[in-house]
């Protein structure tokens, strides 16, 4: 079957460039098409048929899905630079529970009760609450990646411990399980090239020609094969009658 692209979701602090260059370089002739999508439609996309696979946050509604859990990422709380938490390393729950702690609509952490107290407002993203911390509004707990990527000059964030974390995973239609999917299972499990595992194997180096046999050497007619031997002559110091 020809294919021709594999479209890959992946939401927001997902960064899926290092599996892409692997791509590249093992399915040169499929392009590797990165579809961005909002974390809270990643699933409704590859039901749809938008992406072939996506790089989403659990947890997700699996029905209908295979997912392969990849790595879980580290929470922490976004303050502004002055803030008091920055003057330690990392900080607990405990620290802030006299803080006024903002909880967007499409957080991806799973909370039995959020730490702290309730902001004014419930944000609809991560962005605008990022933007409510900037203001003075609250503070923010998110994966770390999430901190990165909203990254501001006048705000800074710390580890929180004790906190649910968010984990990011491999998920794709279960019923549209392509070889192209596989591949890509492959490459994000850090199979090689040769792995019997994978559906791409490099191809096995071809065979060095084998090596000419000498030939041994014919003795020379009528007498003996050593090199030089004259005809006529005898043994040393006998001379022929």
């Amino acid at each position: 079957m020809t294919y021709r692209e594999f479209r890959l979701a992946y939401v927001p602090g997902v960064t899926p460039a290092k599996w892409a260059g692997v791509w590249a370089e093992r399915v040169p002739d499929v392009p590797l098409t990165l579809v961005p999508v909002a974390a809270a439609e990643a699933v409704r996309s590859l039901h749809d048929g938008d992406a072939d696979a996506g790089l989403v946050r659990l947890p997700v509604n699996r029905e209908g899905l295979s997912v392969i859990p990849l790595y879980v990422e580290t929470t922490v709380v976004v303050v502004p630079k002055d803030h008091l938490a920055t003057a330690a390393d990392e900080v607990t729950v405990a620290d802030l529970a006299d803080e006024e702690v903002l909880h967007p609509m499409d957080d991806t952490l799973e909370w039995a009760a959020p730490p702290g107290l309730p902001a004014f407002t419930r944000p609809d993203t991560t962005a605008e609450a990022i933007e409510l911390v900037a203001s003075g509004a609250g503070l923010l707990l998110v994966p770390q990646s999430l901190a990165r990527l909203h990254h501001r000059r006048d705000l800074t964030y710390r580890p929180v411990l004790e906190t649910p974390q968010s984990q990011v995973a491999l998920a794709w239609p279960t019923e549209a399980t392509t070889d192209l999917v596989e591949d890509f299972i492959g490459i994000v499990r850090g199979r090689t090239a040769n792995s019997t595992r994978g559906r791409t194997p490099a191809p096995a180096p071809a065979p060095a020609p084998a090596k000419a046999r000498k030939q041994p050497r014919s003795p020379a007619p009528g007498g003996s094969g050593r090199r030089g031997a004259q005809p006529g002559r005898g043994r040393k110091g006998h001379r022929p009658r």
